[in-house]
């Protein structure tokens, strides 16, 4: 169905940009996580703790992310809330189920680094383009870029930041040090290519 203003995505447009955005972040987390890598954001939080604890990363991710939902609806808006909690739920669901029909007998960990970084900067940004996160740390970058103009992927990298030193002290360095790697160029991605005002539509 189409919209009247052109400006706006249609329901279809944000199904399947959201949908597109939420299984590459999906794929990333499972091509990092089958390597033993970790990550930044809160999926980082939910990866290490899943790690630490046994839990499968898509409980711990969903769970991680409940409190920031009361941000987003308060600063960011009803939509872009509703849009994030889907996305994450989704994100869990997939999570859980991509071991079932995807393993790996060999893979690098640079290489898988790099091809989570890739993945999830391009998912990311496709949710972005639609009005919608990964909830969490996005949420915050979001927010700070809406009102300050600071660039969202700069404040993922400080965010990150903190979580890789703690990583320091709980992981082996190779470990970290490769999951460094993923996590700069996710938002290196992010940084360069989140552009509101180059955007047509919203």
């Amino acid at each position: 169905m189409a919209s009247d203003d052109p400006k706006k995505h249609t329901l279809w447009e944000d199904t399947q940009g959201l949908g597109l955005g939420v299984f590459l972040c999906s794929v990333g987390v499972h091509i990092l996580t089958s390597v033993g890598l970790i990550t930044g954001q809160t999926a980082g939080l939910a990866i290490i703790f899943a790690y630490l604890t046994g839990y499968p990363f898509g409980i711990t991710f969903f769970v991680i992310n409940l409190p920031f939902y009361v941000l987003a609806y308060r600063r960011l808006g009803v939509q872009f809330t509703l849009k994030s909690l889907m996305s994450v739920t989704l994100m869990s669901l997939i999570t859980m189920a991509l071991p079932w029909g995807m393993s790996f007998d060999q893979l690098d960990p640079g290489l898988a680094a790099i091809t989570f970084g890739a993945m999830s900067g391009l998912g990311l940004l496709a949710m972005f383009r639609h009005n919608g996160s990964m909830g969490g740390f996005g949420v915050v970058a979001l927010l700070v870029q809406d009102t300050t103009g600071f660039k969202a992927g700069w404040v993922q990298l400080i965010l990150d930041a903190v979580i890789f030193t703690a990583a320091f002290l709980l992981f082996p360095i190779d470990v970290v040090l490769y999951s460094l790697v993923g996590s700069v160029v996710l938002n290196l991605i992010v940084a360069v290519n989140h552009r509101r005002d180059r955007y047509i539509a919203t």
